[in-house]
């Protein structure tokens, strides 16, 4: 039973690497720790999709880029141009930092519009679109329409946090994404998750994936957790 939940727990994690000094070796480690562990995907920025695409070809492991990150005020084109050069260079998820400014200015049909055009992109490479909505920043209000919005759009997951924003994952947000999100639709609780009580909470509010840069460590507290269960 311990074994099994220990694969449940490392197939809920995305492996992530996003630190801006991050060098290629960085990168093959954290490919060599997400088959060791057999994580569900790698995130990095786009800069090493290529690299870590080669490191996981032979393995189940999924290669996550991100788009627009850490601030998504890029422009429309720019992240449509981001996403199909990490998609060519091997991505199947794309984790996009959303236009907070187009949110916040009341421009929904502009913000879901920008959405649509990313899914768009990775579905015609058989790929997924996390929306990153950096719930830190907005109100009850924003919450529930940038995830009506991301929905609307087509996205796959709806994702809590860049990491960057000044505030990370809570229960209550991943419990509020996932009563908002339909069941085809994931969760994924990020920023701030280093331990294996972090982990289980966000599981256990409705996370259908973890991002975090801990999950070596999160893998091993969970190992000690279940052998003296």
């Amino acid at each position: 039973m311990s074994e099994q939940a220990l694969r449940e727990l490392a197939a809920a994690i995305d492996h992530t690497l996003l630190k801006p000094e991050a060098t290629r070796e960085h990168i093959r480690k954290l490919c060599r720790e997400a088959r060791e562990y057999g994580f569900a995907a790698v995130c990095v920025n786009p800069l090493w999709v290529a690299e870590a695409r080669a490191e996981l070809r032979e393995t189940n492991v999924a290669v996550a880029s991100v788009v627009g990150f850490p601030l998504g005020a890029t422009t429309p084109e720019a992240k449509l141009f981001e996403a199909r050069q990490a998609l060519e260079q091997g991505a199947t998820e794309l984790d996009v930092v959303v236009s907070l400014g187009l949110l916040k200015g009341g421009e929904d049909e502009a913000f879901r519009h920008e959405l649509s055009r990313l899914v768009a992109a990775a579905l015609a490479s058989g790929a997924k679109v996390k929306a990153i909505l950096e719930t830190c920043l907005l109100t009850e209000e924003e919450k529930v329409r940038a995830a009506k919005l991301s929905v609307e759009a087509g996205v796959h997951y709806l994702k809590t946090s860049t990491g960057f924003g000044g505030g990370g994952a809570t229960v209550d947000d991943v419990a509020l994404l996932r009563k908002l999100s339909p069941p085809h639709v994931g969760v994924k609780a990020s920023g701030g998750i280093r331990t294996f009580a972090q982990a289980r909470a966000m599981l256990a509010a409705g996370a259908t994936r973890l991002g975090t840069s801990s999950g070596v460590a999160i893998m091993e507290e969970a190992r000690k957790w279940y052998g003296r269960a």
